[in-house]
């Protein structure tokens, strides 16, 4: 299994995505967003235990609540930003 961070620009965001994911089952914790992964300053992100992100995003764009970027826990540990097409 591995892990995504999904990143938002407000609180209020990730707590609404926090939400709607729980209400469908999907594990989550919402925390601050690490400086080096946020370049437009403070924000805050969800973490992920899954497999299937894109479920995850669908879930979000449904539920029409605003992300960020997406990144993945590579092989060799490091977190790498992850680019996602929901067209």
């Amino acid at each position: 299994m591995k892990f995504y961070y999904i990143t938002f620009r407000s609180v209020t965001h990730a707590q609404r995505g926090e939400r709607a994911l729980q209400r469908e089952g999907v594990r989550c914790i919402l925390l601050r967003t690490p400086k080096w992964m946020e370049q437009r300053g403070c924000g805050y992100s969800l973490r992920l235990w899954t497999d299937q992100v894109y479920p995850v995003l669908k879930i979000l764009q449904a539920g029409k609540v605003p992300l960020g970027k997406v990144y993945r826990q590579g092989a060799d540990g490091q977190l790498e930003e992850w680019n996602f097409d929901l067209s």
